[in-house]
């Protein structure tokens, strides 16, 4: 008989701090971009082929790590993924050569491919009855992490250097291990481990249609995240504004976006599940068109305005999460996997021609075509059973 796990407030707390670390080096390279390639002379559309092929190589694996990590429920993917981050992507902000930047990024994302699927199916079990609470701090920790990475990139940038950066490895190290104390083997909480097969599983969430729209409606909040933190640095950068300046605009919009997971559970139990949704994919269009006069001509306002973006746009980020979750209870990882990573990966292979067209038509006209689009396929939400979310 398989014993029922209790609810362990240690292992979620640190599980919270790790994945905040973690998304402190997911966050790290997007500001300092464009002085990375400018130290190795290439353009836009390199850049966003060189961020593309890492977030298809590790974020299209994230529903596999998750495979894994439900069947063996030990701590290897949660620990050797916040190490592979931590080493990684430092180092790629020093790499001498294009070559080794992409292989150091792509090692790198992979270590936030193995944390992630295992990382929110354990909150999951960990958590028990208080689930939804603590996947919004978990969420809004790591969004805040990701806040961070920005501004910690930069400050190094201006005031070491590119070359010194990796120095930044130890305190994801230290964190690590600390980790690796507090949250317990599941193997050693239960006298069963369930084993599912490897293509009845894919099929299974592949043919659920509840779970195609739930990813449908992720992808649409990770493309409007995701070339915002990748464009706008570039964007900013063709105006002026410094290394640091770059870090703080894009901290506040990930900040802002933490914030929006923080509270996001509790407007959803006054509001309802699909309100979140539509009012997370509906406005950022008109937004994004108002930013678009301001940007150049008034700083402040802008800025207020990236940043209520960020907030708008990760609302739906943990309420995707726990209705992907419930309605696959059985695939706590694979879900969380396919939700925080395969979404992302697949408009990765969006983004991957996104540079040169910004390149060649403005990248604020860019931003304003791919803020459209989930207005578009908001039309879905209507088809999500409030029931299981």
């Amino acid at each position: 008989m398989e014993r029922v796990i209790q609810y362990n407030k240690n292992a979620v707390m640190w599980l919270v701090i790790a994945h905040c670390v973690c998304d402190i080096y997911g966050g790290f390279l997007n500001p300092i971009m464009p002085f990375i390639a400018e130290k190795l002379g290439f353009s836009l559309g390199i850049a966003t082929i060189l961020v593309a092929i890492t977030q298809i190589c590790s974020n299209m694996l994230q529903p596999i790590f998750g495979f894994f990590a439900d069947n063996i429920q030990k701590r290897f993917f949660v620990f050797w993924g916040l190490i592979l981050a931590s080493v990684f992507i430092p180092l790629a902000a020093s790499a001498p050569n294009i070559i080794l930047l992409n292989l150091f990024m792509i090692l790198g994302c992979l270590g936030g491919s193995f944390f992630h699927p295992q990382s929110l199916g354990f909150v999951n079990i960990f958590s028990q009855d208080k689930c939804s609470k603590n996947m919004g701090l978990f969420v809004c920790l790591g969004s805040f992490g990701f806040a961070l990475g920005p501004l910690f990139a930069a400050l190094l940038t201006q005031t070491v250097g590119l070359d010194n950066i990796s120095y930044a490895s130890i305190f994801g190290i230290a964190v690590a291990l600390i980790m690796f104390l507090f949250v317990p083997k599941l193997s050693l909480n239960s006298t069963k481990t369930k084993h599912y097969k490897f293509f009845q599983t894919f099929k299974e969430i592949f043919n659920n249609k509840q779970m195609n729209i739930i990813m449908l409606v992720a992808m649409m909040k990770s493309l409007i995240t995701n070339s915002a933190c990748i464009l706008l640095p570039f964007l900013w950068k063709q105006i002026g504004y410094s290394a640091f300046n770059i870090g703080f605009l894009l901290f506040l919009f990930v900040f802002f976006g933490s914030i929006g997971s923080l509270i996001s559970p509790y407007i959803e139990n006054k509001y309802g599940t699909k309100s979140v949704l539509y009012f997370s994919m509906l406005a950022t269009f008109p937004m994004m068109i108002i930013f678009s006069y301001t940007y150049e001509t008034s700083y402040v306002f802008s800025t207020i305005l990236i940043s209520i973006m960020g907030l708008t746009t990760n609302l739906a980020q943990p309420v995707v999460l726990v209705a992907a979750q419930k309605t696959l209870p059985k695939y706590k990882s694979i879900v969380a996997g396919f939700v925080n990573g395969f979404c992302w990966g697949t408009v990765a292979l969006i983004l991957s021609i996104l540079g040169s067209i910004a390149q060649k038509y403005g990248i604020i006209n860019v931003l304003i075509i791919l803020s459209i689009i989930p207005v578009i396929f908001s039309y879905f939400v209507k088809f999500i059973n409030e029931k299981n979310c």
